[in-house]
Parts: C-alpha cells; sequence; structure tokens
C-alpha cells in the first residue's frame, strides 16, 4: 500500500491492478515487435516454448514430442484457448499437428523450418523490449523473480 492513502479499496493500492495495467502496457510494447513476425502475444508465447523445447539438451518435456496438454499446462491455457492459437501457427505453415502413435488422443506439436527459420528473426525482441520498457536488466530480473514467486503461490486454477 502507498504511504499517501491506506484506504483497502483504493484502487492504486491493488496489486492486481498493477499486475493488469503492466501487463497492458508490455502487450502494447510487444505489439509493433510482433507484427513484424506476423505473430499475436500470445501465439509468440507458443512459439517461445516450442523454440524452447526445440534447442539440444532440453528436457523439461520428459519425452522428445510436445504434446498439446503439456503445452497448455506450461503456458496455463486451457485447451478452449489453444487449440484456436495452433490451428493458425499450422495454417501459416510455423508447426505441424499430429496424433502420437502409441496413443491417438495425444496430439503433438512440431516446428517446421519455417518455425525454426521465425525464430531468428525473433531473437533481438527480448532486448528490444526490455530497451522500450525501460527497466534495467537487473530490475527486469528482480521483477520476473517476484513475479514467478506469485505465480508460484497462486493456485492454477
Amino acid at each position: 500500500m502507498t504511504a499517501k492513502n491506506d484506504n483497502p479499496l483504493a484502487l492504486d493500492n491493488q496489486v492486481c491492478f498493477a499486475l493488469y495495467a503492466a501487463n497492458r502496457a508490455m502487450t502494447t510494447l510487444y505489439r509493433p515487435l510482433l507484427e513484424e513476425l506476423g505473430l499475436t502475444y500470445p501465439q509468440y508465447l507458443v512459439m517461445l516454448v516450442l523454440w524452447e523445447a526445440d534447442r539440444p539438451g532440453y528436457e523439461d518435456t520428459s519425452t522428445e514430442l510436445i504434446s498439446v496438454s503439456w503445452l497448455g499446462r506450461r503456458l496455463r491455457l486451457d485447451s478452449g484457448t489453444l487449440t484456436p492459437l495452433l490451428k493458425r501457427l499450422e495454417a501459416r505453415g510455423l508447426i505441424c499437428r499430429s496424433r502420437h502413435t502409441d496413443d491417438e488422443r495425444v496430439v503433438t506439436l512440431t516446428l517446421t523450418g519455417e518455425g525454426r527459420e521465425l525464430r531468428d528473426r525473433a531473437l533481438d525482441i527480448p532486448g528490444n523490449l526490455l530497451c522500450r520498457s525501460g527497466l534495467g536488466l537487473e530490475d527486469a530480473r528482480t521483477l520476473r523473480q517476484s513475479l514467478q514467486r506469485l505465480l508460484d503461490q497462486l493456485p492454477e486454477k
């Protein structure tokens, strides 16, 4: 709470409002950078996870294949939100969705060559965004760590 106003219902005293307003402002900063790639912010998040999992030595998935359900858990998105995003990325030729050979209920994702090439064009986005935000590198790390601690404390649903 601020020193000026100890009213628990004051808008400026709400953590949720600060998170909401910061999220909207950050998404606005991302928009022109992502438009150059033809991606929306949620599509960019999907691609970040797939690019990360595509690199050698990445073992967070516990298998070589990325399933839609694992991706949903990783991004904290339900299938109703995730499926349309994946369909658009597939229509653009950035990813391929297929049924797992051992269990047809499982849909797996792979990057296409075009999806991998897009990673090279996206490499400057994090640094660009940091410059545009006005945050220093250390402040950005501290903020991310604090937000991650908060996220870890909150229930997923």
